[in-house]
Formats: C-alpha cells, sequence, structure tokens
C-alpha cells in the first residue's frame, strides 16, 4: 500500500546540463525494485499533480533520484538545498522481471547469463540500480547508453559492468547515433535486453529482440497522473492472449507497468 513520507535531502547536485542527481534519506521505503518509482510531492500548491521519478539507486537509508528539469515541477525540485525535508511516496509500480519464472520473468537463473541494460536519456538513471541487482544475481552486465549530447552515470553504472557502451546523437561522445544502433553495430549480443527510454528507442530494441527471439523488457515512459491507476491516465495498449485469440487491450503503466515485455507492447496502436 502506498505511502507518503517525509525524508532529508542528503544532496541534489547537478551532474549533466539539466540533469540533477538527489539522495533522499528515508528508512521506511521497504522493499524497492529496480524499475519501481516514487512521486515526489512539491510544496507549490499549485503543483496539483506529483512528480513520478525512477528510483536510480537505493540502499537501507535512502533513495537516489535522477531527474531533468523540463518545468515548472522540477525546476522547484532542483533547488532544493541539503537538509531540507522532501515528501516522497514509497515504491510504486512493477519493476523488471529478474526473480524467475514464478514472479513473471522469462529466466528463472541468471548465474553465468549475458544481459544488457539498455538506457536513453533520463531512462538511463534506472538501469544502474538494476544492473546492480542482476549482477548479485551473477549475471555479467553490459550497459548500451544513448544520449543526445552530454553522458551522464558512466561512472556508476561501471561499477556493475563489465562494459559501458555509450552513444550520442551528435558524435561528441563515444559511438554517434542512438543506443540501438550502436548494438546493431558493435554486435553488442546478449541472452536478454532490460530497456528505459524514449518509445521510439523502446520499438526499436523490441525489434531487434524480436529479430534474434531474445527477451526483452522494456520499461514505457508515460506522463503519469496519480502514480498508482486510480486517475487512468497513462495507459498503454498491450497484445493479452485469451480464448478467442489475441486481444489488444488498454493497461495502467504506473499499475500494471512500467515494465512490460516487448512483444507484450502493441506498438502500433
Amino acid at each position: 500500500m502506498k505511502k507518503i513520507l517525509t525524508g532529508n535531502v542528503i544532496c541534489n547536485d547537478q551532474i549533466a546540463n539539466d540533469i540533477y542527481k538527489m539522495q533522499i534519506s528515508s528508512s521506511h521505503m521497504g522493499t524497492i525494485r529496480a524499475g519501481q518509482f516514487v512521486n515526489i510531492y512539491l510544496e507549490d500548491k499549485s503543483l496539483l499533480l506529483p512528480r513520478p521519478i525512477s528510483i536510480c539507486d537505493a540502499d537501507e537509508n535512502s533513495i537516489t533520484i535522477v531527474y531533468k528539469v523540463v518545468g515548472k515541477g522540477t525546476k522547484e525540485l532542483s533547488a532544493y538545498k541539503t537538509n531540507e525535508k522532501v515528501r516522497v511516496s514509497t515504491p510504486l509500480g512493477n519493476g523488471y522481471f529478474i526473480d524467475g519464472k514464478k514472479f513473471g520473468g522469462q529466466t528463472d537463473d541468471y548465474k553465468g547469463k549475458t544481459v544488457t541494460v539498455v538506457g536513453g536519456g533520463i531512462g538511463v538513471p534506472p538501469m544502474v540500480l538494476l544492473a546492480r541487482k542482476l549482477k548479485e544475481k551473477g549475471a555479467q552486465v553490459t550497459a548500451a547508453i544513448g544520449f543526445q549530447e552530454e553522458p551522464f552515470l558512466v561512472e556508476e553504472l561501471g561499477k556493475y559492468c563489465s562494459e559501458v557502451y555509450v552513444a550520442t546523437d551528435n558524435g561528441t561522445s563515444g559511438f554517434q547515433g542512438n543506443a540501438v544502433q550502436m548494438i546493431r553495430e558493435k554486435n553488442i549480443c546478449s541472452d536478454e535486453y532490460f530497456s528505459c527510454g524514449p518509445k521510439v528507442m523502446l520499438r526499436a530494441l523490441s525489434d531487434f529482440c524480436a529479430e534474434k527471439d531474445i527477451p526483452c523488457q522494456v520499461s514505457l515512459e508515460e506522463r503519469m497522473g496519480c502514480g498508482y491507476g486510480a486517475c487512468v491516465g497513462c495507459t498503454c495498449k498491450v497484445k493479452v492472449k485469451t480464448e478467442q485469440g489475441t486481444e489488444i487491450q488498454q493497461r495502467g503503466v504506473c499499475k500494471h507497468g512500467p515494465v512490460f515485455f516487448g512483444e507484450e507492447v502493441a506498438w502500433d496502436e
């Protein structure tokens, strides 16, 4: 059940152009799964809706979020100082399916498996916690991350990944192009792929994995209202197998996701 907690800002540092990394102390978050998000509740009463932000990393006493300043809400968030209070929800949504088939995954044991985490832009942050969890399960983890211009969180991913491949749209750092183009060009092969980022990137990765018959998990980035399924404002269309065949049904990204398998998503609908 969702709770709203009050934590202290440990740090709130700019790590790239318009990109901030905030660590929040909170010892009552409960179990956190890689791929989940939290709602941040701001003090400005004109901002009626909370800001949903992916969990980048976590320990027993804190969570770390990385966000981009894109509007009034995230602009206010970027001004928070060390030791200021911030209201934050407990983890929301379903994370990546990495705990075996009986918990919805397609892989039972990651020991000795090769996996690639694929992030695009502000979809890179949740790859840090995911990479750590997969490494703890014995997987050999590779990261393929793409940015418009300035990379970030490369060093953090390097703690858990045997290789971190970087792509930028303008070619100022690493491969020139996007993350999926880089995967194809450099032949980055794995037993399973995990991703978060723009829809066009997720679809391209899903197509790539379908060609090779490799499992692919995608975390959809949709505008969310409440963050827990009450407002039905962040729906996506998925393929559901029924007795009559395959049907296209709507699912709430915040409640049923944000993580889905690539082959589930009805990309053309």
